[in-house]
């Protein structure tokens, strides 16, 4: 993979595109203007390993928490807005690093000069979010639809908007709920400009068909070089979304973070309950940071085998379970209720191990 080359910017003091690593973030899905809430959901993306955070704006409300938001947040916030130049004025004044809007859709010329203004001021970048199911209506007239090629005129319709105006700290979005005309939409847009894409695949739906759909078509883009940050767009906890991100760019060879966990299908030699063994593994190693390979394999005659190169592993058998390091069987564990407790406590002793 040879990554395409773009500007670099920084949303707060997170560099995008350039020579950064991919940035992964989400968007609340709380109410702004519950400041409790919202700063804690923050809190727990950015545990989660998210970097950036979007915050909808809908009203002067949810403007007026941003500042006490602003000053809780661990990591850099953007500011979505939409139709009102007012609410991008208000949220730049309270501190938010980076806007999400349309140039073209906030206003007449004087208010998304502005707008420009302002961000400038302050040294936020804008993001231009065009998606597939709010096109102008002309361009709809003029491509015959939400086409791939209505998206890139649209994102280069307000990039000319923005660079009229002297403005290019842009990164750009093209994004639709169709896979494969968000692939050619990106693939068009990242072929005419230099600026970071952000990509996603939006309204991509429930935990497994998101997740799936998000990998399908980002996974493409990424191993094509494009995409700079990124965001996977489920209907479910925001929290979610980090880590099918991570595993799309671990997928990849682009960034890690935490374990990997790998495991065997279960089939007619599975003596344990192995499906609950790694979710209960997975759900146990949810806050550790440190990169190493984690095994849980249902048959102790080929698990050690099958996983050898995992740091370290377990395999069950009827009422047994062995442990292992790089295929190698470290000790044995007597009854399947043992078999999580003992694990963990083995992981911990591998971790101590590692940091010392």
């Amino acid at each position: 993979m040879q990554r395409k080359q773009t500007n670099a910017i920084s949303v707060g003091n997170v560099g995008i595109g350039g020579a950064n690593p991919i940035r992964v973030q989400s968007m609340c899905n709380t109410d702004t203007r519950d400041i409790l809430s919202t700063t804690a959901q923050i809190r727990q993306l950015a545990d989660a390993g998210c970097e950036i955070v979007r915050l909808a704006v809908p009203d002067d409300k949810a403007a007026a928490a941003l500042s006490a938001i602003r000053e809780q947040s661990p990591v850099p916030l953007i500011a979505d807005i939409h139709f009102d130049h007012r609410l991008a004025l208000a949220a730049l004044d309270a501190g938010m690093d980076g806007l999400r809007i349309n140039p073209g859709n906030i206003g007449d010329e004087s208010k998304v000069d502005a707008v420009v203004r302002a961000a400038q001021q302050h040294g936020a970048p804008i993001r231009i979010g065009v998606n597939g199911g709010s096109l102008e209506k002309d361009l709809l007239k003029q491509f015959g639809g939400p086409t791939p090629e209505a998206m890139v005129e649209s994102g280069l319709r307000h990039i000319r908007m923005l660079e009229k105006r002297g403005f290019t700290d842009i990164k750009i979005s093209l994004k639709t709920s169709s896979v494969l005309n968000t692939i050619t939409a990106y693939k068009l847009m990242a072929d005419q400009i230099d600026y970071p894409l952000h990509i996603g695949i939006t309204e991509a739906g429930t935990l497994v068909r998101g997740a799936v759909k998000s990998a399908v078509g980002l996974g493409v883009l990424l191993y094509e070089g494009i995409g700079d940050t990124l965001r996977v767009s489920l209907t479910h906890d925001p929290v979610a979304e980090i880590g099918v991100a991570y595993e799309i760019l671990r997928s990849l060879g682009l960034r890690e973070r935490g374990p990997e966990i790998i495991s065997c299908p279960t089939c007619g030699r599975t003596e344990i309950h192995l499906i609950e063994l790694a979710e209960q593994v997975e759900e146990a190693l949810r806050g550790v940071d440190e990169v190493f390979t984690v095994a849980v394999m249902g048959c102790v005659v080929n698990g050690p085998g099958e996983a050898k190169e995992a740091d370290i592993g377990i395999a069950g058998g009827r009422d047994l379970g062995i442990i292992f390091r790089k295929g190698e069987v470290v000790r044995k564990v007597k009854g399947n209720d043992n078999l999580l407790p003992e694990f963990m406590k083995e992981i911990q002793a591998f971790l101590k191990e590692r940091r010392s």
